[in-house]
């Protein structure tokens, strides 16, 4: 008797699949990443060097490149998976599970940007992370939600046949990401306090993003 491979296992199984693929293509190391780091480089030579003025709105430029090219992810691997969906349901892989795989594929790539992207960021614009303990927190929900949402509008967009729908409905599903983490981190560099507010924002969205994507899978399958 074959047993099937439960949520778990065909969650893993698409995730290591994504994440293999990514490593072939070279997507997010090759082209994201440099792109952000420049985002993030040109800042200064737009609005001059001034070190004050870098540190006091760094935090929040810094969240405002992850935003744009997280969507940026999210779009490049809806347009190339477009065929997963249909593959995964002829083998017998649960629609939530596929969602769950594909968001933490997509959440992993978010979190290599924004790690990169953030060490350019702290070097150039001098941030002192006193409080960087609840970046960890911050850091890893962003990607979370950025994920999710990633896959959700994917999932969405392939039903309607226009992935180019992918970048609309992400940005402002993320905009209590970027509110919450840009808040969470000026908090943390300047203020340190007020800053429980902002990381609970972040992880409401996820929660939220997680439930919407998983009680929602197998409908819009159906309809993809």
């Amino acid at each position: 008797m074959t047993t099937v491979p439960g949520l778990r296992h065909q969650s893993a199984a698409v995730a290591a699949r994504d994440l293999r693929r990514e490593r072939r293509r070279g997507e997010v190391a090759w082209v994201t990443i440099p792109f952000g780091a420049i985002a993030v480089l040109l800042i200064p030579l737009a609005i001059g060097i001034d070190a004050p003025t870098l540190r006091r709105i760094g935090p929040g430029l810094y969240w405002v490149v992850v935003l744009l090219f997280g969507v940026l992810v999210a779009v490049r691997r809806t347009a190339t998976d477009q065929g997963d969906a249909a593959v995964g349901a002829r083998l017998g892989i649960d629609p939530a599970a596929a969602f769950l795989g594909a968001a933490a594929a997509t959440t992993v790539m978010i979190l290599v940007f924004e790690m990169a992207v953030g060490f350019v960021a702290v070097m150039l614009y001098d941030l002192d992370l006193s409080r960087w303990p609840w970046m960890l927190v911050v850091v890893p929900g962003v990607a979370v939600g950025l994920g999710l949402l990633g896959t959700l509008a994917g999932a969405v967009s392939a039903g309607a046949a226009s992935p180019n729908l992918v970048p609309f409905l992400v940005a402002p599903l993320a905009l209590p990401l970027l509110i919450g983490a840009t808040q969470a981190l000026d908090a943390g560099l300047t203020e340190g306090g007020g800053i429980l507010r902002w990381v609970l924002m972040v992880l409401l969205v996820d929660v939220v993003a997680l439930v919407l994507g998983v009680v929602t899978a197998r409908p819009l399958q159906e309809t993809g």
